[in-house]
């Protein structure tokens, strides 16, 4: 690792902790020839997968459009941005854990965030279900409030 300050290739670390629930390293480094101390990050390499739309187009997994997307349903309810970026986490670790490097399709992606928003919040879960599951009109809007209830039911019994 080189030095910021002299660009000495010949660093010491003194103190390396995990940070980011365990997925980076944060190290303190000293210069062994201007004693500089630098902070440096080692994160995992993130595996690459291809997501697949529904029109068949192929683009890159990207996480922002997790974020988006559950900011969009949260939007004006009172839901913590720790619980948010929690779930979005989850979500990132399912499909890297389970992808490796293959294709999803963005519907596995899509009912993913659903699963999550169900347990995050029932308007949260409602706003993104219209939008996902492209709602025609009313009626739709108040089947899938049933199964919502319906599942809730089951659960508490």
């Amino acid at each position: 690792m080189k030095c910021p300050y002299c660009e000495n290739r010949k660093t010491k670390v003194i103190d390396s902790r995990a940070v980011d629930e365990g997925s980076a390293i944060r190290r303190r480094r000293v210069c062994l020839s201007c004693d500089a101390r630098f902070t440096t990050f080692e994160r995992r390499e993130k595996v690459q997968v291809t997501v697949v739309k529904r029109n068949g187009r192929m683009e890159s997994f990207d996480r922002g459009k997790l974020e988006t997307g559950m900011k969009r349903a949260c939007n004006k309810i009172d839901v913590p941005p720790d619980v948010i970026a929690a779930a979005i986490s989850s979500i990132e670790e399912e499909i890297m854990r389970t992808q490796r490097g293959n294709a999803i399709e963005a519907a596995a992606i899509g009912d993913m965030m659903l699963e999550r928003l169900r347990q995050i919040d029932e308007v949260a879960y409602m706003r993104f279900a219209s939008v996902y599951k492209r709602f025609g009109d009313a009626s739709e809007f108040q089947q899938e409030l049933g199964e919502l209830r319906t599942e809730e039911i089951d659960r508490s019994a």
